[in-house]
């Protein structure tokens, strides 16, 4: 799932949010966001946060499940 939050006027924090598939729409409502806020609009703190629920662990620092290889390769 990704979320886009935003400042409007006088400060009135603002989200959308978007399906786990809508990356393309997600991203493209930032840039108008962007714009208005070019276009001299009062928007700020533009952001996209994102929440991967195929992750192999949960957010943040998890141990990996049981089953789970993963080796480092060094030269």
């Amino acid at each position: 799932m990704f979320v886009v939050y935003w400042l409007e006027a006088q400060r009135n924090a603002r989200f959308e949010r978007f399906e786990a598939d809508a990356l393309a729409q997600a991203l493209s409502f930032a840039e108008a966001l962007r714009k208005r806020q070019a276009d001299g609009e009062d928007i700020g703190f533009i952001t996209l946060c994102s929440e991967n629920p195929q992750s192999v662990g949960r957010a943040g620092v998890a141990d990996p499940p049981a089953d789970y290889d993963w080796k480092k390769r060094r030269p």
